[in-house]
């Protein structure tokens, strides 16, 4: 099978490997909002198949990002598959003062090295944007990997500018509206997902 040929499901146009890539995001936000270890397995293939799908959309830095993706969901996956005394060893947390100072800073500080090397060593046509994007995605890999509730307002923050990057025909390539709609759905999911979390924390401190 073509994996870049098209197909075309109701009124939108997309290729296998998107609509693979598509199906196991979604599962995998699923996962995540319900704080099951199936959101790495499925997740590492969604983010293999974006590895290629932004590369095509000369979404640079969000195609090299995937690859760390990958290696951090390996790591989330060993992490929450730990185990002390038979429990979880990796329980939802909230971040203290100074690792929400020190998570801003590690987004400015992608954001700016990202934005260099796109303006000066790509032909990217948003390069802001993109390093925006994947800067927020950065500390969001990182902090789901660890269990942190504000995760969520990192995949918050990338999804909904992903839900403008796919959709809009800034290049020659074609428009990805099919990827718009699952980032738009990350988005609300990841909603649902920061409420069940932060109940779930705040219930398991008042135990």
């Amino acid at each position: 099978m073509d994996l870049n040929s098209l197909i075309q499901i109701g009124v939108i146009t997309t290729t296998p490997l998107e609509l693979v890539a598509v199906l196991f995001g979604l599962f995998s936000v699923w996962s995540m909002k319900n704080e099951s270890i199936l959101a790495f397995p499925f997740g590492i293939i969604n983010v293999l198949g974006y590895v290629y799908i932004f590369y095509v959309k000369e979404l640079y830095a969000l195609s090299s990002i995937n690859l760390f993706f990958a290696l951090m969901s390996v790591y989330g996956w060993i992490n929450w598959s730990r185990k002390k005394e038979d429990q979880q060893a990796v329980n939802i947390s909230k971040c203290s003062r100074n690792e929400v100072l020190l998570n801003i800073a590690v987004f400015l500080f992608s954001f700016v090295i990202l934005r260099v090397l796109l303006k000066k060593y790509t032909d990217s046509p948003i390069p802001t944007w993109d390093a925006i994007t994947t800067a927020f995605y950065i500390v969001a890999m990182w902090l789901l990997a660890i269990k942190k509730i504000e995760n969520w307002i990192a995949w918050i923050m990338g999804d909904f500018i992903s839900i403008f990057l796919c959709a809009i025909p800034y290049t020659k390539n074609q428009v990805n509206y099919f990827s718009s709609l699952q980032f738009l759905i990350f988005t609300i999911i990841a909603v649902f997902g920061y409420m069940e979390w932060r109940k779930k924390y705040y219930r398991e401190i008042n135990v």
